[in-house]
């Protein structure tokens, strides 16, 4: 059967209530001898206890006391597996701190299917609820799922199960080999996708399995696995059980972790904005002891006092890089909003209707914009326009997985994270590694810190600082200032029909349109109208400038024509109120996070560049950094991931055959 992912799986419930696959012709789980549905059973009984993670005795399991663990499964299916493996992890004793669980699947099923798929157990239905209410914008490759407050991670990859196991460079622990049936889809238990499960497995990982097929069972023996056959569960007399155990030394190098279990999980971290903040929220999650330093008086000082922003896709007709790493980005910022944030106060997931001004980002055309892509980004409907004030026929695009928010209280909320502790009002002047240990010193030379890792995200300042340190100059980090500025101003001032005409929803496309947030408490805190921003590049002070107001109602004009009339009045001099702050950008229009050269400078990294959208970008780069750190499962495409490497830029990188080790795994991903 050569069949092609599709954006869903087609479930057929029959009368039995068997939930069966349309394109495969096969049974999701199969029933008991007296009708009962069994898959939560089965579910335990094959997979967690053929993996050695759930014991109906009692009796010890082998991921209790430990830090992390990590379940890789061939087939998300219904998603009953990893319902059951979350259910097990919440009732363990002494459980790992942190799960990850990896599964792929080329056919996902609705949300609906997988609620419906746990009614018969009570216990998993609030899970399977909150799974379903994340379930959204599935489209192929990579995305990170994040639940109990980050403590567990699902990185669903959606594609071919022989190309999505490539993506995958980090060791596993426990591998449930599922799929529909090798007599209707061979390619799932083929010698080639052992082999790559193999390369995946350390010494003493567990697999396991309903499928005992000889050819599979004498496959995995080839691979290096002790396989043996276990008691099944009725109606199904046997299961499969296998240890890695290879006669050889594997020879496979798979991403490890930049800071060893061994090393002090102590970081530092320079700058707290969105960037700092973000990075500190993930490593102290982690268990790290971080420590902020920051020369402003508190959170928001900076770029990331923006009193309102939003979060939201890009789009490009190609499906850019930059597309893809934002929608991960926006997705990651969201949950990190659910988690942290007050909604409606703080945040507000309200969509976004994007404005294409002068035609410009306009959508992949047929199937490369599949049906799962239309949760993230569609042609408006003329309805939304005409909510808008634009005309109905006009060219714009609806976002509904994007929201505005106010960064400030994002940055605070996570600084406030257990494990991070902030130095205010502390300006550092010099970086220097000393006996393996990350030290900033002030202007008279005296240590003001010290931690084994060093991040710097300080915005422009990052380069400068950068450039304190001995061999600074092979560090390579061409960061530009970008100063913006907004205009605002109190609902209240407005004319009541005026007020009732805005957009329910934030409008972009030639800037930003943003209505209803309150205003900052140095501004009145009302309810406010934002606009803006303006990009003057080269410009390194965040300096208010009267005419930006003028600009700014400019851009009114062209992204919501029918408003700038009626507003002129409210950007009169001692009505408009504004806000400005400095970004950075890099030449290629993407952040640089993580290592800058790790075997020159171990333990320094950055987190800078977000441009515009440090938003969306900066909480996905700081679990990219924290993957990093830990060796855990990046959260997004190694193509994509490799697209952030800080070390990019670096002349020595471009030019050497080296290269690190998330270069290297995303090399030998897209290698033929």
């Amino acid at each position: 059967m050569d069949l092609q992912p599709a954006a869903q799986q087609p479930v057929h419930w029959d009368e039995t209530g068997t939930p069966r696959s349309t394109l495969f012709d096969d049974v999701y789980r199969s029933r008991g001898f007296h009708g009962a549905d069994r898959g939560l059973l089965q579910s335990r009984h094959v997979f967690l206890q053929g993996c050695g993670l759930w014991s109906a005795d009692g009796k010890p399991t082998l991921w209790q006391g430990q830090q992390q663990w990590h379940v890789l499964e061939t087939g998300f299916g219904l998603g009953l597996n990893f319902l059951a493996t979350w259910h097990a992890w919440k009732h363990t004793l002494d459980r790992p701190q942190r799960l990850f669980f990896t599964s792929i699947e080329a056919w996902p099923v609705t949300a609906h299917d997988i609620e419906r798929s746990t009614q018969a157990w009570p216990e998993l239905q609030p899970l399977a609820t909150e799974l379903a209410q994340a379930w959204r914008g599935l489209m192929p490759g990579i995305h990170r799922l994040v639940f109990e407050g980050g403590a567990l991670q699902l990185t669903l990859c959606i594609g071919p199960v022989e190309k999505m196991l490539r993506e995958i460079d980090v060791k596993v622990n426990s591998v449930y080999l599922d799929g529909f049936s090798p007599d209707v889809n061979p390619q799932m238990w083929e010698l080639h996708t052992l082999k790559s499960v193999a390369r995946l497995c350390q010494s003493g990982s567990r697999v396991a399995s309903w499928c005992v097929k000889r050819g599979v069972r004498e496959d995995l023996a080839q691979c290096g696995f002790a396989v043996e056959r276990a008691d099944g569960l009725p109606p199904k007399s046997h299961r499969l059980q296998a240890t890695f155990a290879p006669a050889w030394t594997p020879r496979t190098k798979l991403r490890s972790p930049l800071q060893p279990d061994h090393s002090p999980k102590t970081a530092l971290i320079l700058g707290a904005g969105l960037s700092g903040s973000a990075v500190a929220c993930s490593l102290a999650r982690r268990g790290w002891q971080v420590r902020v330093l920051d020369s402003g008086a508190g959170p928001g000082a900076g770029a990331s006092g923006l009193p309102a922003g939003l979060t939201a896709p890009h789009v490009s007709p190609d499906d850019s890089l930059l597309s893809r790493i934002t929608r991960a980005g926006v997705r990651s910022t969201l949950q990190r909003c659910k988690q942290l944030l007050q909604i409606g106060a703080d945040w507000q997931p309200t969509g976004v209707l994007e404005h294409r001004v002068e035609g410009k980002r306009a959508l992949p055309e047929g199937e490369a914009w599949p049906v799962a892509a239309h949760e993230w980004s569609t042609p408006a409907t003329p309805e939304r326009n005409a909510q808008a004030g634009l005309p109905a026929q006009a060219q714009a695009l609806w976002h509904d997985l994007a929201a505005w928010l106010r960064p400030r209280q994002l940055v605070a909320a996570q600084l406030a994270t257990p494990g991070v502790q902030v130095q205010w009002n502390t300006r550092v002047h010099t970086l220097r590694r000393c006996e393996g240990t990350w030290q900033v010193l002030d202007a008279e030379g005296l240590v003001l810190a010290e931690a084994a890792v060093l991040i710097v995200a300080g915005g422009f300042d990052t380069r400068a600082l950068l450039e304190t340190m001995v061999h600074a100059p092979t560090i390579q980090l061409p960061l530009n200032p970008l100063r913006g500025q907004i205009s605002m101003g109190a609902l209240s001032t407005l004319p009541a029909g005026l007020v009732n005409s805005l957009p329910p929803t934030p409008v972009n496309g030639h800037g930003s349109f943003i209505t209803g947030v309150p205003l900052p408490p140095e501004f009145g805190g009302q309810a406010g109208w934002y606009l803006g921003s303006t990009f003057e590049r080269a410009c390194s002070q965040a300096v208010l400038r009267e005419e930006d107001h003028a600009a700014n109602h400019q851009r009114l004009a062209t992204l919501l024509p029918a408003l700038s009339e009626p507003m002129r009045s409210a950007f009169a001099p001692g009505q408009v109120m504004a806000w400005a702050g400095l970004r950075c950008t890099l030449p290629d229009r993407v952040p640089a996070v993580g290592a800058v050269d790790s075997e020159q400078f171990p333990g320094l990294m950055v987190c800078a560049g977000m441009g515009a959208r440090g938003i969306s970008l900066s909480v996905l780069s700081g679990e990219l950094i924290a993957a990093e750190l830990e060796g855990e499962p990046l959260p997004l495409e190694l193509a994509l991931a490799q697209r952030l490497m800080a070390g990019r830029f670096n002349a020595a990188k471009t030019t050497s055959a080296k290269t690190t080790p998330r270069a290297s795994a995303a090399k030998s991903a897209h290698s033929p």
